[in-house]
């Protein structure tokens, strides 16, 4: 059944506290990101039961509703027009949907006060400097996937074309759409660095720039000659986070008269030379320690780093750890095309798929679960896994550690490939499960990469279904009545 995106962004709106307690709004591939003043207003049992909401995941003082592919845009949408609005808040805003009844108000504000504070001591668990600074770096990259996937395909297309002796007029200009975004991603880097750690951002795109910039091939530093894009994606991130503090100590002591000339100025001049006398040196060597480790890693132990990373990716998902992967596969991209290691972890998703089967074919009468799966298998099979994580594998328990396991099992079969010299990576990151396809390459050409990726999918979804339908649910679930209640995310059926 479809949902009016203005009802279900209303009905979460009202469930958040109002909006004068939404400080950010953003979203991602499947979810709504919510920034909250104060987390305590959250009524977050009711939240998870508002229609089309399939989960919820606790950030520190950030909220996360999980509502899938392509909805999550149109209610992100609405949620920002209510918002926006800033209409004054409500009662239930006010007092986050607990109002006190008469002749009741001690009590009420005490347990008030005690679930504030139950919400403090859980904000201070997540808000742990390892979080922050995933957090951190999610925030730098995320933005630049879209851009990541559409110069992706492009390439992988004209790739094919000069393979094939195709449209030869054409693909000198499909070489350059694709590329150019490459060629210049220490820029966006840097820019979206400064903005996050609160520097201007031009100032931190105009010390990126300087990484990749032809001239840095006059200046020697260590003894040695610096190359342009030298330290890449990693150069860029420290070259413009130095610059923010740089930035940020001249604010403070520089006399407001002066500060809009000097600030800027010895900001660009001092980050600048730190980064070509140091950090371009740096982050270069860090850059190809990278790159040699990921090859040595899939060339000597291909099958068991598949089976640990295809295994592990979906509760390093779970705990937001996966973040800290996305400057390693910015840098194997710019570095060398492509990431071998995002195929393996594709198969995280794989195995989910699998699982949701199994769930599927055993819990014939659990209609209300069925249905879940019906409308969230579509987006598993393109990669996106929270709608089956939230709203199937999760709840039930067992699915969930069963899915792993397929996913353990197409990661051995890729990286086996890997171990036999056919290993396969993908030019952008983002994209998962069969929306993978057109991003693959590798060293055997594009036909061995799609049958190699294309195997270690049927195996998750095959070692998944299996390991689930076997032992992944309780008699007690699959004997469960027709009653068609929903499995709330809370409910655990082992």
């Amino acid at each position: 059944m479809r949902t009016d995106p203005a009802e279900t962004a209303a009905a979460i709106l009202s469930r958040v506290g109002g909006p004068a307690n939404v400080t950010s709004v953003a979203h991602c591939m499947t979810r709504l990101r919510l920034g909250l003043a104060d987390p305590a207003r959250v009524r977050e049992e009711a939240l998870r039961a508002v229609p089309g909401v399939l989960g919820v995941v606790v950030d520190g003082d950030a909220y996360q509703v999980v509502l899938g592919p392509g909805v999550v845009a149109r209610i992100t949408g609405a949620f920002e027009a209510l918002v926006g609005g800033r209409a004054p808040a409500d009662q239930e805003a006010r007092t986050g949907g607990r109002a006190p009844a008469e002749g009741g108000t001690s009590t009420a504000l005490q347990l008030a006060a005690q679930g504030a504070a139950l919400k403090e001591a859980q904000r201070r668990r997540n808000a742990t400097p390892l979080k922050l600074a995933l957090r951190r770096v999610a925030n730098i990259f995320v933005p630049l996937i879209p851009a990541l996937i559409g110069c992706g395909i492009l390439a992988g297309v004209n790739g094919l074309l000069i393979n094939a002796g195709w449209l030869p007029a054409i693909t000198p200009a499909l070489t350059a759409v694709a590329s150019a975004f490459m060629a210049l991603i220490a820029v966006f880097v840097g820019h979206n660095t400064a903005k996050e750690f609160g520097g201007t951002p031009v100032l931190g795109g105009a010390i990126a720039a300087i990484v990749v910039h032809p001239g840095v091939v006059n200046v020697t530093a260590f003894g040695v000659a610096l190359s342009p894009g030298q330290g890449g994606v990693l150069g860029a991130l420290t070259a413009a986070l130095l610059g923010t503090y740089i930035e940020r100590w001249c604010r403070g002591r520089i006399p407001p008269a002066l500060d809009v000339l000097l600030t800027p100025t010895l900001t660009i001049l001092l980050a600048g030379l730190a980064t070509l006398y140091g950090l371009m040196f740096v982050a270069g060597a860090l850059s190809t320690a990278i790159g040699t480790a990921a090859n040595w890693l899939l060339a000597t132990t291909g099958a068991l780093a598949g089976l640990v990373l295809g295994g592990l990716f979906l509760p390093l998902v779970m705990l937001g750890l996966h973040q800290a992967l996305i400057p390693i596969h910015a840098t194997l991209i710019e570095q060398q095309g492509h990431t071998v290691l995002l195929p393996l972890l594709a198969m995280a998703g794989a195995g989910q798929v699998g699982a949701a089967v199994a769930v599927y074919v055993r819990l014939r009468h659990d209609t209300s679960m069925r249905t879940t799966i019906r409308s969230a298998l579509p987006a598993g099979l393109l990669g996106v896994g929270e709608p089956l994580i939230y709203g199937v594998s999760l709840p039930l328990g067992r699915p969930f550690l069963t899915a792993c396991v397929g996913g353990a099992a197409g990661g051995a079969f890729v990286g086996l490939f890997a171990m036999l010299g056919d290993p396969v990576g993908a030019t952008a990151i983002g994209p998962s499960g069969w929306a993978l396809f057109p991003l693959l390459a590798g060293r055997g050409g594009m036909a061995a990469s799609l049958a190699v990726y294309g195997g270690g999918l049927l195996t998750g979804y095959v070692v998944g279904f299996l390991a689930t339908y076997a032992v992944g649910l309780t008699s007690a679930a699959t004997g469960a009545s027709g009653s068609g209640r929903p499995h709330g995310p809370g409910v655990r059926q082992d």
